[in-house]
């Protein structure tokens, strides 16, 4: 590791912990922590608190605002190599105030068991390639989604997934917008 990418982790190490003192210290933001259900949710409630913590060791120091490119080209929302099986990699493209546009690359994924996504924001996705299937509590068979389909998920729809594509895997367009926004 090189002294600037040994430097970089340092600091988000140093942003972690400073996260976890002051949630430990403001039980508001104890409870916001314990409501988070993905890690993307825990990037951006650290966000709003001034931490950077979304940053890998190796990602560059692009400003904020600005897209992190992860793809091989990054005009083409399709190229990119697919994560490990059993994993999801999630790009966020571009952001604004109360929402968000991303990329997600699934290969042979699926929730937890047991598990149930419960998000308080909406979900807009699309499937770009590759397919999926998606429980949803409320209904007794799984959807099955292929590319093209696209659903909308509302805030506290309780769902999960049963599976995605292996290698080369499933990609995903997913814009997630509060209900306040």
């Amino acid at each position: 590791m090189a002294e600037a990418q040994l430097q970089q982790f340092l600091e988000k190490v140093r942003q972690l912990n400073a996260f976890v003192a002051l949630s430990e210290s403001q039980p508001a933001l104890r409870d916001a922590l314990r409501a988070c259900d993905q890690h993307h949710e825990v990037v951006a409630l650290a966000a709003q608190h001034g931490f950077d913590i979304g940053r890998r060791w190796g990602d560059s120091q692009a400003a904020p605002e600005q897209p992190r490119e992860r793809f091989s080209n990054q005009n083409n929302l399709l190229s990119s190599s697919c994560p490990a099986t059993g994993e999801e990699r999630v790009d966020r493209l571009i952001e604004g105030l109360g929402w968000r546009l991303e990329r997600i690359h699934s290969c042979l994924a699926s929730s937890p068991e047991g598990f149930w996504y419960d998000p308080a924001e909406a979900e807009w996705v699309m499937v770009l390639r590759g397919s999926a299937r998606l429980q949803f509590e409320n209904e007794p068979q799984p959807r099955d989604l292929c590319v093209g389909d696209s659903l909308l998920i509302r805030p506290h729809q309780r769902h999960r997934v049963v599976t995605t594509d292996p290698d080369p895997g499933t990609l995903w367009l997913a814009l997630f917008w509060s209900a306040d926004a």
